[in-house]
């Protein structure tokens, strides 16, 4: 069993252990004090047409204008960082564009390399069950939620500031802050808390993340997933969301399709892959609906997890773009295969820095970091591009686009004089390993 001792992030107050003699007084988020709360709620739309489709509209009285969650949200993670929820001050902590041509963001955040406590991680397995031994959401106050973020049953937009939990919502998606953030508005979406679901994707709480993306109305805003081996601190399901003004650098790369259409009618999903930036990666975009989209990246981050397979995502420009980076950097760590000067600055490549924002703890890092450095840092993550091609089978089998993606690759290289290629007989293709 590969394991790496690491120093883990405490997302929560109530994260470090407590005496036992405090039992649930803590107004918690267990089956002792949820069901009996009476949480603020924002619910979205039943159904949004098409991906690129305005969130809310304004129209009835009692239906939020679509700015409204981004100043709920804010106005709340405010309130919780007046009232010192939070373990530190973000706003003070120096940040800065490195030079070059891709802009990555460099930030000094010395404060979240404090106070935390050593755990043992598992990192050769995405998939693991949930441990209700180890701290998970559940066990956080109430003061650090912020609403539940459910689905509207009237096709209409609401937020109710006080709304009792019922027996059919008795297992709430609640948004919460991170009190150990890494920047402004940093929060948690965690998916039906209640049901205690471990950190893999499913088509309902990917679909439900998109809708906060969706929501909010604000590109500046972006939501993010590490999968177990990826990064992801807590088994339990949750997604990450922040505000950053600047563009992250994977939003300015270059891309090349490697799929226009799904095999289902109209599906619209456009599949591509980075070019010119140091991780590989999927871009998913477009679909006649939001559930198309979602379902088209559920399918393969499932396909992938299933696979044993680490990776991280993006979600951009409010749901409407996706980024899928299958990752190797735990696994090449628990080989020893990680420059040391890497691991000396303990920065953890998960889905933020991958994106290009380097969080980074030590403020010589900081003084020193340069695109050079970001670069090698992200190199390590990345698959090689014989094992990233065979992901990329894995990611359109998944969708489902396998076929249109090997006839569309067949007439490019007809139509640039390769088709030679063709007429070989396949490579046999070994299957990925953590080894």
């Amino acid at each position: 069993m590969l394991t790496i001792k690491r120093v883990a992030t405490v997302v929560s107050n109530y994260q470090e252990d407590a005496p036992e003699s405090l039992g649930c007084g803590r107004n918690c988020l267990g089956h002792c004090c949820l069901p009996v709360s009476k949480l603020p709620l924002y619910t979205f739309k039943k159904q949004v047409k098409d991906s690129t489709e305005a969130g809310i509209e304004i129209s009835s009285e009692g239906q939020p204008p679509a700015a409204f969650l981004n100043n709920l949200l804010l106005g709340q993670w405010e309130d919780r960082m007046h009232r010192g929820l939070f373990r530190y001050d973000v706003t003070l902590c120096e940040t800065k564009v490195l030079p070059g041509n891709y802009g990555f963001i460099a930030q000094l955040n010395e404060g979240r390399h404090m106070k935390k406590r050593p755990t043992e991680f598992q990192v050769d397995r995405v998939l693991q069950p949930f441990d209700e031994n180890k701290f998970n959401f559940t066990k956080i106050g109430q003061e650090e939620v912020l609403f539940r973020f459910e689905q509207s049953k009237d096709n209409n937009g609401q937020y109710f500031p006080v709304s009792p939990v019922t027996a059919d919502s008795s297992s709430s998606n609640v948004v919460a802050i991170n009190v150990s953030p890494i920047e402004y508005g940093h929060v948690l979406l965690i998916p039906r808390v209640l049901e205690c679901l471990p950190q893999r994707i499913d088509h309902g709480s990917f679909l439900l993340a998109l809708h906060m993306a969706k929501e909010a109305a604000d590109a500046s805003f972006r939501v993010g997933y590490n999968s177990l081996g990826a990064f992801a601190t807590i088994n339990h399901l949750h997604f990450q969301a922040y505000y950053l003004m600047t563009p992250f650098p994977v939003e300015k790369a270059p891309t090349q399709r490697i799929i226009r259409r799904g095999k289902l009618p109209n599906c619209g999903v456009i599949i591509s892959k980075l070019l010119n930036y140091p991780v590989q990666g999927f871009v998913f975009e477009g679909g006649n609906s939001l559930r198309d989209l979602s379902d088209a990246v559920a399918n393969s981050c499932i396909f992938l997890q299933n696979n044993n397979i680490p990776f991280n995502v993006l979600i951009s420009d409010c749901g409407g773009r996706i980024f899928l980076f299958p990752q190797c950097f735990a696994e090449k760590q628990a080989f020893g295969e990680v420059r040391q000067e890497l691991l000396e600055t303990l920065v953890n490549p998960a889905v933020w820095e991958i994106s290009g924002h380097m969080v980074l703890k030590r403020r010589e890092d900081y003084e020193n970091a340069s695109e050079e450095y970001a670069w090698g840092l992200l190199a390590e993550v990345s698959l090689s591009e014989e094992r990233f091609q065979e992901v990329k089978d894995y990611v359109l089998e998944a969708a489902g686009l396998k076929h249109d993606a090997d006839m569309e690759e067949i007439n490019e290289r007809i139509r640039d004089g390769n088709e030679e290629d063709f007429n070989k007989p396949p490579t046999p293709r070994a299957t990925p390993t953590l080894a």
